[in-house]
């Protein structure tokens, strides 16, 4: 999979990947690779990579390559924001749960996308809400992103007894087939009883399977270093107050601004309130990584789905009349509609100033 600039949406399960830059570092967020089938007997890719230059750990005590010498471990690389990584998270919890008692440890690496994800506080509160209890490894320097040569969110990374890297996986799908490879390394190490039987996976909310069949609209980010497809009259104007409009009419996946903001090359900040964004989309599923920019604050919001309250197709941080409020910086889930997917016109209102605005995502 070559790294680009630009996100290819390719339509399919079987193909879509979304592609980004990042830093100059050449990451990927993966939406879906599709991976040969896992062969009787894993090749050997390398010995696991240093853990000793994370930051941080949460949930553990630091964890050391030599010191994990006997388990098999699960490398995952995170960001709490992804909702790539956020529908392959109900998997990975119930494999923890399932094998951490037969030689199973399965460690978090959260390398960040966005600023805000550095802010350990913010990482904390996060994984708290998602049931994350197994160990994270806080790499903010991508220290280990840079050890594993890794391109991906979500990517895994499953490790032998011996402290051999035996198979990688990037983006979602495929969890039968990363299961039986836990159930395989296991097995090798000695550890009786594995058997066959799947873990019990509970995947809902911003954690359940995209609606790939229906999915039209790709990634797109609000700040200027990686947006496509802005559509208000005179485009942007670069960390810089400007009062913005939205044209007569947009097509699939153009966006427009209405009111003074500040295009901001990761995000876009709202100066006065009542300022709006308008997106013409085609998918069950609608999120937008956002946030008040100080910390504390809050900013009500309100979501118009082609002119209308959203009612059901409301998602789970709005109300039947679309009503909102962001009070953290993550992502939140504005529409999940019910069938039929067709191309709608949504829109947020910010009813207070001071959000910030990174990401749209669909599902």
């Amino acid at each position: 999979m070559p790294n680009h600039d630009r996100r290819d949406f390719l339509g399919t399960a079987a193909t879509a990947i979304a592609a980004t830059q990042l830093g100059g570092l050449g990451s990927v967020k993966a939406w879906v690779r599709q991976m040969p089938p896992a062969a009787v007997q894993l090749p050997v890719a390398g010995d696991l990579p240093s853990l000793a230059s994370a930051t941080e750990w949460l949930n553990a005590p630091p964890l050391t390559a030599a010191g994990l010498r006997g388990k098999v471990v699960l490398i995952d690389f995170c960001t709490y924001t992804c909702i790539n990584w956020l529908r392959t998270l109900p998997y990975v919890r119930a494999w923890a749960e399932k094998y951490k008692d037969q030689g199973l440890v399965v460690i978090g690496v959260h390398t960040p996308e966005f600023v805000f994800e550095q802010d350990i506080t913010n990482v904390r509160r996060a994984l708290r809400d998602m049931r994350v209890d197994y160990p994270i490894a806080i790499d903010n320097d991508y220290a280990i992103w840079r050890g594993f040569n890794n391109q991906y969110w979500p990517a895994l990374y499953f490790v032998d007894a011996e402290g051999r890297i035996r198979h990688s996986y990037f983006g979602e799908g495929k969890y039968e087939q990363s299961e039986a490879t836990i159930q395989q390394l296991l097995a090798a190490a000695g550890h009786g009883g594995i058997g066959h039987e799947k873990a019990s996976v509970d995947a809902r909310g911003v954690e359940a399977p995209a609606d790939w069949g229906n999915l039209a609209s790709p990634e797109n980010y609000v700040g200027y270093a990686r947006t496509e497809n802005f559509a208000s009259p005179g485009g942007a104007a670069s960390d810089t107050h400007r009062m913005y409009a939205v044209p007569a009419r947009l097509r699939l996946n153009q966006w427009a601004l209405a009111g003074d903001w500040t295009v901001g090359k990761q995000a876009t900040v709202l100066n006065k309130a009542n300022g709006r964004i308008v997106y013409r989309f085609h998918a069950r599923d609608l999120h937008l990584v956002m946030g008040p920019e100080a910390r504390g604050t809050s900013v009500r919001f309100r979501v118009l789905v082609d002119g209308q309250p959203p009612g059901a197709a409301r998602g789970l941080d709005v109300d039947k009349q679309g009503n909102g409020t962001a009070t953290e910086q993550r992502l939140y889930q504005l529409i999940r509609q019910p069938m039929p997917i067709a191309d709608r016109q949504f829109e947020i209102e910010f009813l207070d100033s001071g959000v910030a605005a990174f990401a749209f995502t669909f599902g």
